[in-house]
């Protein structure tokens, strides 16, 4: 297994560092760091911008340079704030990833207990109910729900009820002035979670539920249901397992997608992550912080796909790691 990760880790150096010169030209013909000295027409302000930035050289030796850089810490400096590139991009992927994983895993969880039920009773009261509810949470795009529950959380029961203060800011463990999880930190973090989630708990469920109808209907459970083997070991230790298989590959592609930003749900919500970060950074033509993020939501998106192909073989064992 060690061996098997080790190889896809030395595979994917090649892909990442062909994405990162994809990106860094890409972001580098879009955006001039120095057009704002040009707007100015101070052509002394101009050159010294163009040599601090490395743009007096060809972009192949700028994307050298950057690399090289990159490779012991120093990811640049924002144009936009002055600040460290990295400092700023470790600080917004700290409020990203409270976020995600605490979504992930709430997602996770229901998705497949509604799949496993849905499965179980295929033709039910309940799995029609879940089948009606999960079209209805696919279709509902994220920044209508969010508003929908800033307007009904924030609003409508703050001045019914006299709320001291609106639900919908954001506060990151850090943030509470308090060790550990508290109740503040919770009430501040579930409704960006529940914006988060809803879309990935009716796609998940719908996942987790038609893979394990096709399990079910397999030949070894109905062999193992033949030779008597109880019906709750069938379905969590034969049926189950096999039937995560479909839903670890869209729960690791969205997942490092996720990592990535979340631009709306972020923006709603006052987060400063990775999606905030990046949309300021666009808008302003923030060239290091705009490449910054793209490579690290492209590592993300690389080690997510690692995890899937690890958790294939340790689910299935036919999955020959060779």
């Amino acid at each position: 297994m060690l061996n098997y990760i080790v190889r896809r880790i030395l595979y994917s150096v090649p892909v990442m560092v062909l994405a990162s010169f994809v990106i860094f030209v890409a972001v580098r013909l879009t955006f001039d760091p120095t057009v704002k000295f040009r707007l100015l027409r101070d052509q002394g302000a101009f050159l010294r911008a163009k040599k601090l930035y490395g743009l007096d050289k060809p972009i192949p030796v700028q994307w050298a340079k950057w690399g090289k850089a990159v490779l012991t810490g120093d990811w640049g400096v924002s144009t936009r704030t002055g600040d460290r590139v990295w400092t700023m991009v470790s600080k917004a992927l700290g409020y990203t990833m409270q976020l995600v994983i605490w979504g992930i895993l709430l997602a996770l969880v229901i998705a497949v207990a509604i799949g496993i039920f849905s499965a179980l009773r295929q033709y039910s009261i309940g799995d029609y109910l879940f089948t009606g509810l999960s079209y209805f949470g696919i279709a509902m795009p994220p920044f209508w729900f969010g508003l929908i529950l800033i307007q009904f959380f924030g609003v409508f029961l703050k001045e019914k009820f006299h709320l001291s203060s609106p639900v919908f800011y954001f506060i990151g463990l850090h943030g509470t002035g308090k060790k550990g999880i508290n109740m503040d930190y919770v009430r501040h973090l579930v409704l960006p979670v529940l914006t988060l989630t809803v879309q990935l708990i009716a796609e998940w469920s719908r996942f987790q539920r038609s893979s394990m109808l096709d399990v079910i209907q397999s030949d070894f459970i109905r062999t193992a249901r033949a030779k008597g083997v109880p019906r709750r070991q069938v379905v969590f230790k034969h049926a189950f397992r096999n039937a995560l298989i479909p839903l670890v590959t869209d729960v690791a592609t969205q997942s490092g997608l996720l990592f990535g930003g979340l631009v709306i749900t972020e923006y709603l919500f006052s987060i400063p992550g990775m999606g905030r970060l990046f949309l300021d950074a666009l808008q302003a033509g923030d060239v290091y912080v705009v490449v910054a993020y793209m490579v690290v939501a492209g590592l993300f998106v690389i080690m997510f796909n690692l995890l899937a192909d690890v958790a294939y073989a340790w689910l299935d064992p036919r999955v020959r790691l060779s």
